[in-house]
């Protein structure tokens, strides 16, 4: 635990009908100055580089376009040149993960949520298996829902959404999520799901592609937090009689 200040009941009140519990993987499960996402992020460059026989900055600058406009490099790929999703998802995501360590808090806060909890990424279930596992958090979660299992359309698109609230049979008014890319919000708010952005720190290295990094509230916002665990562990709903759980969270 992280012994933070708990968080104000107006906070905590907006929780208090949650059901289902769903978090991003990658940047919101663990830090934006983590090595992770750079380790993927020159393994789909280098894949571009075998692909099409391109130097390195080309192949970056190809995998930029492709992410701008498809939201995904995959599904660029796919679009334009029917490459096997199969076969890209395994070479990118083929990193060392050794750096991860075992998050002992988010476990112990994620633990204490109320009712169920699902991964909801755009990489691919083995991935989020072998990351939750060296975050120490795969008895955490029911399911995992990935990319493949969105027909391979990423978010933010909302047809995704409406897949995977049908898959899991998840009422999204009685659902929050929490996500570190702002516009992948946009769609959750508007069905009902009460919506978190975790940013990072004040300071902390950020990894992530420069339109992902938006930090401000917006509307389709409830929340915003740079501190994950510490905000989970405020929305513990106490026992009658006993005293406020601690935590903290940025109100927004």
């Amino acid at each position: 635990m992280t012994n933070a200040p708990p968080l104000p009941s107006e906070i905590r009140d907006k929780f208090r009908h949650i059901e289902t519990w769903v978090f991003d993987l990658d940047n919101t499960l663990y830090p934006p100055d983590s090595d992770l996402w750079p380790k993927i992020d020159a393994r789909i460059t280098l894949f571009l580089a075998k692909l099409f026989g391109l130097d390195g900055m080309s192949s970056r600058a190809l995998q930029k376009y492709y992410y701008q406009r498809y939201g995904t490099t995959l599904r660029g790929l796919m679009d334009e040149h029917a490459i096997s999703p199969e076969e890209f998802l395994a070479f990118v995501h083929d990193i060392d993960r050794s750096s991860l360590k075992p998050n002992h808090s988010l476990a112990g806060a994620i633990a204490a949520l109320p009712g169920r909890k699902l991964i909801f990424t755009n990489g691919s279930r083995e991935h989020a298996l072998r990351t939750a596992q060296g975050l120490g958090l795969d008895k955490m979660f029911e399911d995992i829902f990935d990319i493949v299992a969105s027909d391979l359309v990423p978010k933010p698109d909302p047809a995704t959404y409406d897949r995977f609230f049908d898959k899991h049979g998840v009422n999204p008014k009685r659902a929050a999520m929490f996500e570190d890319i702002a516009r992948n919000l946009i769609v959750p708010h508007a069905r009902g799901m009460t919506t978190t952005l975790v940013v990072p720190k004040a300071g902390q290295v950020d990894y992530r592609e420069a339109i992902d990094g938006a930090r401000d509230r917006q509307r389709h916002i409830d929340f915003v937090t740079s501190d994950l665990e510490g905000f989970l562990e405020g929305l513990a709903v106490p026992s009658r009689g006993a005293p406020s759980p601690a935590g903290r969270g940025d109100s927004a």
